[in-house]
């Protein structure tokens, strides 16, 4: 799949740690959360729905974090208090490039590298490194687990905008709440006691 230069996106970069989480223990968690070959599919159909709305989505994503200060704290300067406008930018543009990569549904170990390095980058071990940035030093573990649901509650109207039967809609979209679950279980492996992931 071709990928946009953007910066700070390294996912295939052989700079990146191997992941902790090997392909078999990843197998185990696509079956303890359901994830099969149909929502694989689903994904993929789901990538030629959102790619062109990719902006629409950020922008309701970024509102709502915007929206509430708890959340736009990680993207602040402690010191002043103010958002950090380039971060916030930078982000938006991998955060882009996560859509399409989530739908396109490929589990590799790339894939799995990048995921473990999207987890550091919210965990203090490498928060800000990558954009030189001045927000907060750490994203508190809950919001990790607590964004999974505006996420892909709103991405359901989305979905629907091509005028896929209701069935397909669904099956689109109960496959992205699996696929974020699965990111953000692998995300959690930094704020994990070592010996307890």
């Amino acid at each position: 799949m071709a990928r946009m230069n953007i910066p700070g996106y390294d996912f295939g970069s052989a700079a990146l740690a191997r992941s902790p989480v090997s392909a078999t223990e990843f197998e185990l968690l696509k079956k303890t959360v359901l994830f099969t070959e149909e929502d694989a599919a689903a994904l993929r159909r789901s990538r030629e729905i959102l790619a062109p709305q990719a902006e629409k989505i950020l922008d309701v994503w970024y509102g709502f974090v915007g929206s509430n200060p708890h959340l736009v704290a990680a993207f602040c300067d402690p010191q002043t208090g103010q958002p950090d406008t380039e971060y916030l930018a930078a982000v938006r543009q991998r955060f882009g490039q996560w859509i399409l990569d989530t739908a396109a549904a490929e589990y590799g170990q790339a894939w799995l590298d990048y995921q473990h390095e999207i987890g550091l980058r919210h965990h203090r071990q490498k928060k800000n490194r990558t954009d030189g940035a001045r927000g907060s030093a750490h994203v508190p573990f809950r919001y990790l687990i607590a964004l999974l649901l505006p996420v892909t509650a709103t991405l359901k109207p989305f979905l629907a905008s091509c005028g896929d039967p209701p069935e397909e809609v669904d099956r689109m979209h109960q496959a992205w709440i699996k696929s974020v679950l699965l990111q953000v279980i692998l995300w959690s492996h930094p704020y994990v006691k070592e010996g307890d992931f």
